[in-house]
This record gives C-alpha cells, structure tokens and sequence, in this order.
C-alpha cells in the first residue's frame, strides 16, 4: 500500500515526468517522420519513373517496411491520448478535417501499391501509380500543415505558413527517400535518386529558411523562443546537416548520406518541439504541467513505456536487418 501511495504521490524516481513525455511524444513523432518519410520520398520519385521495371524496384524497395513504419504513427497518436489527453481532444476536434484528410491520404497510399500488383493492365497500373504518387505526396503536405497549425494554435485550417511547411515537409521527405534508394538501388535508380536528393535537400533548405522567416515576423509570441541559443543552433544545424548531405551524397557514401538525413528529420522536429515548450497546446493556453495527466497513471505509463519501447525498437532491429542491402533486379513487390 506504501509502494501504490508512493506511486500516486510522487513522480517515479523523482523525474521530470511531463517534460521526459512531452520529449518522448515528439521523439515518436520523429520516428514515424523519418521512417514512413523515406516510404513517402520513394513515392514522389515514382513520378520520375517510366519503366515499369524501375516502378517495380522502387515498390520492393518499401516492399517489407511502409506497414510497419506506420506504427509509428499510431504510437504518436496513442501517446498524446493517453499522456495529454486535453491537448488530443483539441486537436482532433479542432483540425479533425484535416486529420481525416491525412488518413484518407495514407490510406490511399496504402492500398495503391496492392491495387497495382492486382492486374497486369497498363490503365490500371496507371491509376494506381498516379494514387501511389497523390497519397505519398499529400500526406506529407498535409502533415506539415497540421503541425504548423499546432505550433502557433491556429484556427483557420489552411494559412501561408502552413502551407510552406507541408511544402518543407515534402522536400524532406525526397531527401529521406533518395537517401533510401542509394542504400537500396544501383546503377541508374541510383544516379537519379542522387540528383534529386540534393535537389531536394537545397529546396528543403530554402524553404525551411521561408517558413521560419514567417513564422518569426507574424507572432511576435514565439520570438522568444527562436531568440534562444538552442534554437539558433538548431538552424545553424540544419544548414550544416544539408552541406553534410550534399556532400556525402556527391562522394558517394550512401550510409553517411541516409544518417544525415536522419539527423535532418529528428532536427525538425527537435526545432519544433523547442520552439513549442513548455507550451503543448498554444489555443487553450495550455502549458505541459496543465495537460499531463495524473501522478499515478503517468508513472505506471512510465513502466510500462520503458519495457514496450525497447520491444518495439528490437522488432525494428530484426526487420532491417532481415532486408539489409540493395535490391536485386529481379525483385517486386510481392
């Protein structure tokens, strides 16, 4: 009875325990965003595509991955219910428009790659080809949006900023699914995933630079934050990480290029989650101490986050590992 007082009283081992969910909430967050982010770049660069043969290398590519990358999602999704339950019911009833755009859009995605395996017609992989394309495109653009939305606690659903960042978004994500396709493909797949990375990586710089600039110069409340030495090196970060990219990518060290573009990712939303704190939910005014849940709920979710986590980390570990390396010509998606 002391251990279960103990545990509805205090926080567990005398930790932080708000900031170390608001951290682990957007750490999820930048799982799925680089994760199921190379599955959308792989996507958009099959636009670029028109052998079907090279369609096909690019589908086995994701092939064992995309389904299980979304988990990521519904992770994040799970812990902002269950660590910040206010702030979800906000959000999703508030954007709800746009969240369910946002699974219409994965939904389509998901189901394009299986329709186009369906039949050998070239009007029907054609349509499904042109959905694989739409859905791995306005995912990522609507999720810019969304979480642009949620930074300044907007109420219009679609305004400049947002959409520069779901634009910003976009480019990342062709970083993170050229990077991919280097470690995955060779030859001219390889060649082409190259030039539009770096294209990528030049435009998402520009317009990451945009979208903070707009950001900045029309709410004065954030000015603050991005006034402070871990936001301003987070920027300085990004411009460095980008070179680094670019450079890697030129000299053709494609492990080097795709942690890069990891680290490009996780920058984002580290700059994101620093320029929200200690603000969950700008809106309702919301700070995360508010709209944590209670002691004893938070810390038994502690436990057992700390025995799930490293489960699902090793499940992970397993399937990389189990499709490790390039492609072979042969391959398709089934």
């Amino acid at each position: 009875m002391t251990e279960i007082g103990s545990l509805a009283s205090e926080p567990l081992f005398g930790l932080p325990l708000p900031e170390l969910w608001f951290a682990l909430l957007f750490f999820i967050f930048a799982m799925f965003l680089f994760l199921d982010g190379f599955d959308f770049g792989v996507g958009i660069l099959f636009a670029t595509r028109d052998d079907e043969h090279e369609q096909e290398q690019l589908l086995a590519a994701i092939g064992p991955f995309w389904d299980g990358n979304e988990v990521w999602l519904v992770v994040f999704g799970g812990t902002l219910f269950a660590a910040f339950p206010a702030v979800y019911a906000n959000l999703f009833s508030r954007y709800y428009l746009l969240m369910f755009a946002i699974l219409a859009a994965l939904g389509f995605r998901g189901l394009a790659p299986e329709m186009y395996e369906e039949r050998e017609d070239t009007q029907w992989r054609r349509f499904w080809g042109y959905a694989f394309i739409i859905g791995s495109t306005t995912t990522p653009f609507l999720l810019g949006i969304f979480v642009m939305n949620w930074l300044l606690g907007a109420s219009a659903l679609i305004s400049l900023q947002g959409v520069l960042a779901g634009l910003a978004v976009v480019a990342l994500t062709v970083v993170d699914g050229a990077a991919f396709l280097g470690l995955k493909t060779r030859g001219a797949l390889r060649d082409d995933a190259r030039t539009y990375g770096v294209r990528a990586a030049i435009g998402y710089l520009v317009l990451t630079g945009l979208t903070l600039g707009l950001v900045y110069s029309t709410t004065p409340s954030l000015r603050p934050s991005f006034q402070s030495p871990a936001i301003v090196g987070l920027v300085l970060l990004t411009g460095g990480l980008v070179a680094g990219y670019i450079l890697a990518f030129r000299t053709q060290r494609y492990h080097l290029t795709f942690v890069i573009a990891a680290g490009l990712v996780f920058a984002l939303v580290t700059l994101l989650a620093g320029l929200m704190f200690p603000v969950v939910d700008r809106a309702a005014e919301l700070t995360i101490r508010d709209a944590i849940i209670s002691t004893l709920p938070l810390n038994l979710m502690t436990i057992m986050a700390s025995v799930l986590l490293p489960l699902v980390f090793g499940y992970f570990v397993v399937l990389y590992s189990a499709f490790s390396g390039p492609i072979e010509s042969e391959e398709t998606y089934r």
